[in-house]
């Protein structure tokens, strides 16, 4: 359903997985990777998007390369300049704020295990991103310093694995406190009984059916709610 595109990122080129709607037009959404790069998962993911009526577009952070094991993945993950993949998530909401097919109030922002910090993230650094969706962030707040009083005005959704420590771990604690500092408005949400990645339909070790549809559901209700 989609193509790869080039956008400017701080005048550099980063390329994407663009996916379409059918329709005239939808709210724009930025589906953020794991820490395996740019994936068949992720690229379904924004194809299942654009179904659903959004503009989705999927940054490549890391620029070509793909993970297979997980110590390639860790190691990528370590190697990500934060500073560049903020240029390449700005990037990314306003190379989508300027498609003529893009309607809605500003963009929207998921993401997954790292990306789902990422797309916490990229509220804050991004005025045209004005609400995120987070499935079971893994990636350490000190290393982006994300500063949470941007969230003024914006909302997000957190989809908490039970592994990971639900809603009531330190950094999701951390997360819900910041946002509802800056007067944003966020929910976690904990799904029992589930296991890290368990949106990822590639991993059947950890794939829960039933969680993922819940969570979908909850996500794409949420962004119609938010950006529509």
């Amino acid at each position: 359903m989609g193509e790869v595109v080039l956008f400017p990122s701080n005048g550099d080129p980063c390329s994407g997985y663009l996916a379409l709607p059918n329709r005239a037009g939808g709210p724009a959404v930025i589906v953020i990777q794991e820490w395996w790069g740019l994936v068949g998962h992720i690229t379904e993911v924004a194809d299942r998007f654009a179904e659903a009526g959004f503009v989705a577009l999927a940054p490549d952070l890391y620029h070509g390369e793909i993970a297979q094991e997980p110590d390639h993945a860790m190691k990528l993950l370590m190697g990500l300049a934060m500073d560049k993949a903020a240029l390449d998530i700005a990037g990314a909401a306003d190379y989508l704020s300027g498609r003529k097919e893009v309607v809605g109030k500003g963009v929207g922002a998921v993401g997954f295990c790292m990306g789902g910090s990422l797309a916490l993230w990229s509220a804050t650094i991004s005025t045209k991103v004005r609400a995120s969706v987070a499935f079971y962030p893994g990636m350490p707040w000190p290393r982006m310093n994300p500063q949470w009083e941007n969230y003024s005005g914006k909302r997000a959704l957190i989809h908490c694995a039970d592994s990971d420590g639900t809603s009531s771990a330190l950094g999701i604690q951390e997360a819900l406190a910041g946002i509802r500092a800056a007067g944003g408005i966020v929910e976690a949400v904990d799904y029992p009984g589930t296991r890290h990645a368990f949106f990822n339909n590639e991993r059947l070790e950890v794939y829960d059916p039933l969680a993922s549809k819940v969570a979908w559901d909850r996500t794409l209700g949420f962004l119609r709610g938010a950006i529509s």
